[in-house]
């Protein structure tokens, strides 16, 4: 019988008797499940398991979906890479976790590795597709707007190409957004949409360009969004500056909606933005980031102008955007160049006109020859002044100074262009948005929506971020480019996940106007994915045989954020789900 006093309490179940050794007799253990039930509800949620099982049909003993969930749980466990599946599980209660009893050995790295292959062979952007057609329908997640972009993922080795039997991709060099260019890389497309939903993901070469890739993704995301049952011209596909050349206008000109940012390249967005300061007719946006402003971090505001752009002998509509963080961030800039370019003027008089001139005429000469260099900053002119020499002692009385000989001296002028900085801090602070969304009608969007829509863009970046997490991209897995392929769906149906319970957290904080307890426990109107995992931290559950209970009771700030994802108090030790 157990009377230690620094033991938990247990809290055996009735049919218990107290006179039994539970060392012996029974089946206890306990162990920390931090946040996995959490991420393992909203795997249940998307059907996972039951998806990956009906897609991948195989003859192994363990269910490829159980293979896929115990990776999903791992990855978003934050604590080892993918290769220690099987030291993961070691001990765990799979039962809890996966829904099924499944013994560690089971994810030893030739299961694991099949798998992989396995997903491979029926293709990863179909099983992909379908989780994410089932997590829209059934979180109702917009798809107003499409989010597109690509990143560089670098890797270590030699990775050959095969000409007999081409890879999916090819890793070579490349332009390298992670600034290796050492190094071969493959580049990763995505498509995301509301709340930073991924719904597409796709290996590219290593050395194709965005240009291209964006043309390629025009050419089918209208079959892709029709899986969602969205048709063609009811979305807008938002993109960077790389959408804007003459092929993919062509191929938007067939009615797709889409916003991006005019190049600062083309003459048009240079007349654009200056013709919008000249007009000076504004409209004031105000602010858009929920974030309340400090002292260190003021407030950035917007206004935006309307105006047409001319590209590829077609008109667009064009919506010139001020903004006072970029305002404050190039006028640096600016000032810095105003200070470079007076250093670099006055070297240039200093050598190109002596110091003193015999002949006022060569001085002129000399002055005019350097006051017509082209400066963008500053007006330069010039004075001659006369230095003279006069004869030795004093003139007699009322008689002026005798004058022996002449010089001249060439003084430099620097006059600041006021009216052109003004004008340049100006139009350092704008950027154009490039569209063919109306003004006016069913699908139109007024500018400050236009703005809003292209600032979702940082969501597909921070997607990105979390798919080339190094603590997860390891080497025995990405031996060949098809164990990569799968390693990524794995990913992408990770950072699913991920979003969707950040999804939630925030509609729960929209549609109710209550905040939740964020880091320190201070209110906040953005709570993210990563507070669930400090909320959750050291969650243990105890087992004793088919029972299970947590060693100590939730509190009230872990309550709260179950509440606001939607899920039972009773989550961590509820009977499991069947894979």
């Amino acid at each position: 019988m157990i009377t230690d006093t620094n033991k938990p309490n247990l809290n055996l179940p009735s049919d218990l008797e107290p006179s039994v050794d539970l060392t012996t007799s029974l089946d206890v253990d306990a162990q920390r499940v931090d946040h996995l039930l959490i991420v393992k509800a909203f795997a249940d949620d998307l059907d996972l398991v039951e998806t990956i099982n009906r897609l991948v049909p195989t003859q192994m003993e363990v269910q490829p979906g159980i293979v896929v969930l115990a990776m999903v749980l791992d990855t978003l466990a934050g604590r080892s890479p993918l290769y220690r599946l099987e030291e993961f599980y070691e001990g765990r209660d799979t039962k809890l976790l996966l829904g099924e009893d499944v013994p560690a050995s089971a994810f030893n790295d030739d299961t694991v590795g099949r798998v992989l292959d396995r997903l491979f062979e029926i293709g990863t952007q179909q099983i992909f597709s379908e989780l994410a057609v089932n997590a829209v329908l059934k979180y109702e997640i917009s798809t107003r707007a499409v989010h597109g972009d690509t990143t560089s993922v670098s890797v270590c080795g030699d990775y050959r190409l095969d000409e007999a039997s081409p890879p999916p991709f090819e890793i070579t060099h490349g332009y390298s957004k992670d600034h290796r260019p050492d190094l071969k890389q493959f580049l990763i497309s995505a498509l995301c949409v509301g709340d930073k939903v991924p719904i597409f993901g796709k290996n590219e070469d290593g050395n194709r360009s965005d240009k291209e890739i964006n043309n390629t993704i025009l050419s089918q995301i209208g079959e892709h969004m029709a899986r969602f049952g969205v048709d063609e011209k009811a979305f807008i596909y938002i993109a960077d500056s790389a959408l804007v050349t003459r092929k993919n206008l062509e191929r938007l000109s067939e009615g797709q909606l889409f916003i991006t940012r005019l190049p600062a390249t083309y003459s048009e967005c240079g007349r654009a933005i200056s013709e919008a300061i000249r007009s000076n007719q504004w409209e004031e946006l105000g602010q858009f980031s929920r974030a309340k402003p400090t002292a260190n971090r003021p407030a950035v505001l917007y206004r935006a102008a309307e105006a047409t752009v001319t590209l590829y002998d077609k008109q667009y509509r064009a919506v010139v955007v001020h903004s006072s963080a970029h305002d404050k961030r190039r006028q640096k800039k600016i000032e810095r160049e105003l200070a470079k370019d007076a250093v670099e003027l006055e070297k240039s008089f200093k050598e190109q006109c002596l110091s003193e001139y015999a002949c006022e005429a060569d001085a002129v000469a000399a002055a005019q020859e350097w006051a017509s260099k082209s400066s963008r900053y500053h007006d330069l002119s010039f004075e001659v002044e006369p230095l003279y020499t006069y004869a030795r002692g004093r003139p007699k009385c009322g008689q002026p100074r005798q004058v022996t000989k002449v010089h001249y001296r060439v003084r430099c002028q620097l006059q600041q262009k006021v009216s052109a900085l003004e004008q340049m801090k100006m139009e350092a602070g704008c950027f154009v948005l490039l569209t063919n969304v109306a003004r006016e009608g069913g699908d139109a969007a007024d500018a400050r929506e236009i703005l809003s829509l292209y600032k979702e863009q940082y969501g597909i970046e921070q997607n990105f971020a979390f798919l080339k997490n190094p603590a997860v991209v390891n080497g025995i897995f990405l031996k060949s480019e098809e164990r990569i392929e799968a390693l990524g769906l794995i990913l992408l149906i990770s950072l699913l996940i991920w979003r969707l319970i950040e999804r939630s957290l925030r509609k729960h904080v929209k549609e109710t106007g209550c905040p939740l307890p964020g880091w320190d426990n201070k209110p906040t109107t953005s709570p993210t994915a990563l507070m669930v995992v400090s909320k959750f931290k050291n969650t243990t559950v105890i087992r004793i045989g088919a029972h299970r209970r947590l060693n100590r009771p939730l509190n009230s700030v872990q309550f709260e954020w179950l509440e606001a994802l939607g899920l039972k108090h009773d989550i961590f030790t509820a009977q499991p789900r069947a894979g």
